[in-house]
């Protein structure tokens, strides 16, 4: 019986056994190294973001995420072009699958925009 890290919501991360969540795998649960942490904790994404200009950026977060400041932080640091899309009543992983939430007008506008 595997055991994975499920997260309902990142407030109420817990352990549980036997579980696999919709659209994941019991052998796609994450299995880190100790090298892993020392690398993510000297990886800072903020550093250099203005050097991806003049490539636009679309940044998307939930009004109800608790990431939202961090989508925020990027968008201020970021050159131009640039958007910041905040979608209402979205917690911080309701975007992966609640497609009710899911900005796709914005999305295929940017798309269309961007990629040419």
């Amino acid at each position: 019986m595997a055991v994975c890290i499920a997260a309902f919501n990142f407030k109420d991360m817990r352990i549980v056994s036997g579980l696999t969540l919709a659209g994941s795998m019991p052998a796609l649960c994450a299995h880190p190294t100790l090298t892993s942490n020392v690398k993510f904790m000297n990886f800072y994404p903020f550093n250099d973001i203005e050097t991806i200009s003049p490539r636009p950026m679309l940044f998307i977060a939930g009004s109800k995420a608790h990431s939202l400041e961090f989508s925020e932080e990027a968008y201020k640091l970021a050159g131009q072009p640039k958007q910041l899309i905040i979608v209402p009543e979205a917690g911080h992983v309701d975007l992966y699958d609640r497609v009710d939430l899911i900005p796709f007008d914005k999305l295929g506008e940017f798309f269309k925009n961007n990629l040419k």
